[in-house]
């Protein structure tokens, strides 16, 4: 491993991915890299730009799907705790590219800070929240972010202010290879009251998704006045399997995968429920999770 020589301890060849996805599907990563220090973590991704080495960032694994070949470059994967500092001063909150949302959420509630409750319930990892701009209908993660620190593709840090961020539905203008910190303004509240709301939406959330499975995953993004389960609903795709795979009767924006399920068979699901939806309505959907 001379590219990495003197990073041993921190990466690693041939590993499998699946382990780090919700659907636990997919191939290996080419290298694998678990820094533990910010310095660590700019030496890696300097070592593959001067060296062309691929990388992509893996965080909470909510909307990934990894094909059976896998990624041949390196995946990072930011687990240690300095990249999952929550931190509260005042009215604000600062979260690191790898602390959970739900522990954004739950600090800035028991700070009695209001805005950032409506999102209980929604899985992933704050940088994967502000790079895809989660959210529900009350409202997304981005129209209370008010700093971004990302590192770019060559190692450089840069600050991205309110000023420079966009966010619209399920996206957003960081598209830097790593959102390392995000900061939020937020509005004091009655704790009780937005203790309240955040329980309010954690069961509303909790009850449009499936449980009781291995893997699942939210496929497509609502095209706009409709949702995207009611559009598969009306296509007659609920249920719709091929081998492990099938999309969820009960939630049909949802693929539930089994054991003997592979990508390519979340992927036939995918394609097979595009398409009629596209035949019965003219509309096409937008996938919300990603494929490596």
């Amino acid at each position: 491993m001379t590219l990495f020589g003197g990073l041993e301890h921190i990466v690693r060849e041939q590993e499998p991915l699946a382990p780090y996805t919700w659907f636990r599907l997919g191939g290996t990563a080419g290298y694998f890299a678990e820094p533990a220090t910010e310095a660590e973590l700019t030496d890696i991704v300097t070592r593959c730009y001067e060296n062309e080495v691929p990388v992509r960032l893996l965080g909470g694994g909510s909307n990934i799907l990894v094909a059976e070949t896998g990624f041949a470059g390196l995946v990072l994967h930011l687990s240690a705790a300095v990249f999952s500092q929550v931190e509260v001063t005042d009215s604000r909150v600062r979260a690191g590219c790898g602390a959970k949302l739900a522990h954004l959420v739950s600090a800035a509630v028991g700070a009695g800070l209001a805005g950032l409750e409506q999102l209980a319930g929604i899985p992933g990892s704050v940088g994967g929240a502000l790079h895809g701009n989660a959210g529900t209908q009350s409202g997304d993660v981005g129209q209370w972010a008010s700093q971004a620190v990302v590192m770019t593709r060559d190692g450089s840090l840069v600050t991205r202010t309110a000023e420079e961020l966009r966010f619209s539905y399920r996206q957003s203008s960081l598209d830097e290879l790593v959102i390392l910190s995000g900061e939020f303004a937020l509005d004091e509240d009655d704790p009780q009251e937005v203790v309240k709301r955040m329980q309010t939406s954690w069961i509303v959330k909790k009850s449009g998704q499936p449980t009781g499975q291995q893997g699942t995953g939210c496929v497509f993004k609502d095209p706009g006045g409709v949702t995207a389960a009611s559009l598969i609903d009306q296509s007659g795709l609920k249920g719709h399997s091929v081998g492990g795979a099938r999309m969820s009767e009960e939630h049909p924006n949802f693929i539930l995968v089994q054991e003997n399920a592979t990508s390519q068979d979340v992927l036939d699901v995918i394609d097979a429920t595009r398409n009629a939806v596209q035949e019965q309505t003219g509309l096409e959907l937008e996938l919300q999770i990603e494929v490596w």
